[in-house]
């Protein structure tokens, strides 16, 4: 029997990326999406061949699991009610953007014993786990210290509405790189320290991000996290590693395969990439861990641990100073 998978709302930008992979899994029947936003609902599933649901319990009454693509600030809304129908759950990241609302969605998953697998695809890129091997064979040596970068074009929409959002680029962009430090080290981040400004936009939401993790181990690692690319750059963005260690330095340039187009008489430049398809292995995955009734290989727990990054990094701006994480 196929793993039956319905589709939480159209309002991640990721909802499309999710959708194909679900819809060409031999072991998946993608049975529809739900989205209170019926026209925005409706405009994503249609196009895509995928039955739109107006009524969410008769969706979740003929699912195994969900896609929860849902606003940042609703992730904790849908999921405890999804593990409470005994749903199992891929969630976007940021899992939570609240210690609270993340809280919720564990204590819920907990209970109902359902999967929980956090959305990041970067964990499955060949790129990160290349690296992963070559510095556990000790190419060069003890890490020392990481610069990184998840930089990108600002999303707007209801990225840039607070109460949705739950933050800016920081909140949106931390939290896949900080998984990465976290999956690569072995251990967490022990303290940070973040800037934050709106020097893009000019606006009330940050669009520049940069934060500084310090580890157990005193391995510290910077990330700038902003929307800092104009609406032309080439990339959504551009999730990149110095990583370097007692004996010599390895750079990661993760989605660095693809190819640039730039057309005469027109501004448009467009990267058309190529190589395995993240979303692809993260979502088979997540299948796998469902019907092998197994852990996935991020978990929930793992996109708590990214999100109180980010957390704590607003809470270093607000008092300029760096905010333990023990």
């Amino acid at each position: 029997m196929p793993l039956r998978v319905g589709l939480l709302t159209a309002a991640h930008l990721h909802v499309g990326g999710y959708a194909h992979a679900c819809k060409n899994h031999p072991e998946v029947e993608l049975i529809g999406m739900w989205d209170d936003n019926v026209e925005r609902g409706s405009g994503f599933a249609t196009p895509n061949n995928i039955p739109f649901w107006e009524s969410f319990d008769e969706l979740m009454a003929n699912v195994d699991a969900v896609v929860i693509t849902s606003e940042n600030m609703r992730h904790a809304e849908l999921a405890v009610k999804a593990a409470e129908l005994g749903k199992h759950i891929l969630c976007e990241k940021p899992l939570a953007a609240t210690e609270e609302h993340g809280q919720q969605i564990l204590d819920a998953v907990e209970a109902a014993g359902v999967k929980l697998m956090t959305a990041f695809p970067c964990r499955f890129s060949p790129a990160f786990q290349q690296l992963k091997t070559r510095v556990a064979n000790g190419e060069i040596g003890a890490i020392q210290a990481i610069c990184a970068t998840n930089r990108g074009r600002c999303p707007f929409s209801w990225f840039v509405e607070k109460d949705l959002s739950g933050g800016g680029a920081m909140i949106d962009h931390v939290v896949h790189v900080t998984d990465l430090l976290r999956d690569l080290l072995g251990e967490e981040p022990i303290s940070v320290q973040a800037q934050i400004g709106n020097n893009v936009y000019g606006q009330d939401w940050e669009d520049t991000a940069m934060i500084t993790m310090v580890f157990g181990s005193g391995i510290f690692a910077t990330l700038d996290s902003s929307w800092s690319r104009p609406m032309s750059y080439h990339t959504w963005g551009d999730v990149t590693m110095n990583v370097v260690g007692e004996k010599g330095v390895i750079e990661l340039d993760m989605f660095g395969q693809s190819i640039q187009r730039y057309a005469f008489g027109d501004v448009t430049h467009v990267s058309h990439g190529f190589g395995t398809d993240l979303d692809a292995a993260m979502v088979a995955e997540f299948v796998s861990a469902v019907l092998e009734d197994r852990p996935a290989s991020v978990s929930g727990f793992d996109g708590m641990q990214a999100a109180r990054v980010a957390i704590a990094g607003y809470k270093s701006v607000e008092t300029g100073q760096p905010v333990s994480l023990v």
